[in-house]
């Protein structure tokens, strides 16, 4: 099968022939129709984040089941299915109590002696994320999918294997933000846009999008704010504290930044809740003023908005049927695998929300 390899850091990835190991007991073998090319991506690829070379990046996909394992009952051959990063043993402590998106079980990879799941010529290639979707195909354990309707576009779907998750699931689950409540969202790329939805579906009063680049503020307007900061223009604490008289009951991160986290923080009033959904880079520290701890203001993380993807998953899939997760107006385009490195380079730039890989 064709796939893109990452090879180096900061080296582009290359179009090569893998191969892939046969469906383990477990293991679901999913022929890739679509995958989003996510920022997440490229913090891997530029080194932000260590990973084993080389490796298969690609983790927001949807495709179609070719073949499953011996003990595999959750879905069948034919099945369309999502497939979310967020792979779960379901009997840790993380699983049964309901944060299935912190498990780590190393039984949802192959064990060392066994062979891998995927390979060039006998040579190991590793697995992204448990997942590697910028291939034509992925081997992947069977509780690394949720399978949805056969009506849903697999293109939108992918979209939901990992920026909707995160953004919708931010508001929704780590935060329960309240209806009537007021939200600030700092980024508008694929998963702010997500975040902002999600705001819209809880029924939040006042939603304002922050970012520097006018088209993805006016982007952000389809996907519900109701007010926006431009970064470049205006200091965004500032305006948003004014804007709101004080500040936000939530504010959003979603660009993993040290300086966008910080002012994620300030915009809150007292009692507020601060929420980082970006990544941001291993070994950069975050610097808050204490006394606003005595405010009652709180800081806090995100992964995956805090999954359990396979209740979430269908139900975003109903949200986006019915009208309510637009997820039409995230795609900027679709493109051949043969593109990757172009897709990267637009993320660079911050210009497009979605690029989406189409497989032939």
């Amino acid at each position: 099968m064709k796939a893109a390899v990452l090879r180096e850091v900061n080296k582009p990835l290359e179009i090569e022939e893998v191969q892939t190991a046969d469906p383990g007991p477990r293991e679901v073998l999913v022929r890739t129709v679509a995958a989003g090319v996510c920022h997440s991506d490229l913090h891997f690829q530029n080194g932000s984040y260590p990973y084993p070379l080389p490796v298969i990046l690609g983790h927001e996909s949807a495709g179609v089941v070719e073949a499953v394992g011996s003990d595999v009952k959750y879905v069948q051959s034919g099945d369309h299915v999502i497939t979310c990063l967020s792979a779960f043993c379901g009997h840790c402590e993380y699983c049964l109590t309901g944060q299935m998106s912190l498990c780590q079980e190393p039984e949802l990879q192959r064990k060392g002696g066994e062979s891998p799941r995927l390979a060039q010529e006998g040579t190991p290639i590793a697995q992204f994320l448990n997942l590697s979707s910028f291939a034509e195909y992925m081997l992947v354990h069977e509780h690394a999918v949720a399978k949805v309707r056969e009506d849903m576009p697999l293109d939108r779907a992918a979209l939901i294997g990992c920026g909707v998750t995160t953004g919708v699931g931010a508001v929704i689950h780590t935060a329960a933000v309240e209806p009537g409540s007021t939200v600030a969202v700092i980024g508008c790329g694929g998963v702010g846009l997500s975040c902002i939805n999600g705001a819209e579906i809880a029924g939040a009063s006042r939603i304002i999008a922050v970012d520097t680049l006018a088209s993805k503020l006016e982007l952000a307007r389809k996907f519900g704010a109701t007010e926006v900061v431009n970064a470049a223009d205006n200091d965004p604490v500032e305006a948003v504290r004014e804007l709101t008289g004080g500040g936000v009951h939530y504010a959003f991160e979603a660009i993993g930044l040290k300086v966008t986290t910080e002012q994620a923080f300030k915009m809150i009033r007292a009692g507020g809740c601060a929420t980082v959904i970006g990544m941001i880079p291993v070994g950069t520290m975050v610097e808050i003023h204490g006394p606003e701890f005595l405010r009652e203001k709180k800081l806090q993380g995100s992964n995956m908005g805090s999954n359990r993807f396979r209740v979430d998953m269908p139900r975003y899939v109903e949200f986006y049927l019915a009208g309510k997760l637009h997820l039409d107006d995230m795609i900027s385009s679709h493109i051949k695998l043969e593109d990757v490195n172009d897709a990267f380079a637009q993320l660079e730039t911050g210009e497009v929300a979605r690029n989406i890989i189409m497989f032939e």
